[in-house]
């Protein structure tokens, strides 16, 4: 019970609900920005290169893998199937880019197998994905 003399209590505006919101609302949207990331390949640890460049979009991916497994676009294919894939892929686009994202574990001579067979297809042009430093 409160007394006729008594002063009224200064009224008082708690912000810590309305900084929950807040918080709650910048992790809602930190943690949906990583989800617009584009990965084209399949996830491996690639080598630095500090002269590396920036390719067109229209690209085929080819994936080795830490196990040596060959994917285009990030599908599993055989070495004998992705010459024929790209094949019938360059009749429609002119001049693709191949993009060798090898592992750097995956040993050199297997890289340059796949390469020497890429090379044979008229008409396409190969990079090799790299990290900057």
């Amino acid at each position: 019970m409160r007394l006729p003399n008594e002063p009224e209590p200064p009224f008082q505006i708690n912000i810590v609900p309305m900084i929950d919101v807040i918080f709650a609302i910048l992790t809602f949207f930190i943690m949906s920005t990583l989800f617009l990331t584009r990965s084209e390949g399949l996830p491996v640890n690639l080598p630095e290169a500090s002269t590396s460049e920036a390719q067109a979009p229209e690209q085929l991916v080819v994936t080795i893998d830490q196990a040596g497994t060959l994917a285009l676009n990030r599908q599993p294919i055989q070495l004998e199937a992705l010459i024929s894939e790209v094949q019938s892929r360059a009749l429609t686009n002119q001049q693709p880019v191949v993009v060798i994202n090898a592992d750097k574990a995956v040993s050199h001579g297997q890289v340059i197998a796949v390469m020497d067979r890429l090379r044979s297809i008229e008409g396409v042009r190969l990079a090799i994905a790299t990290q900057r430093p």
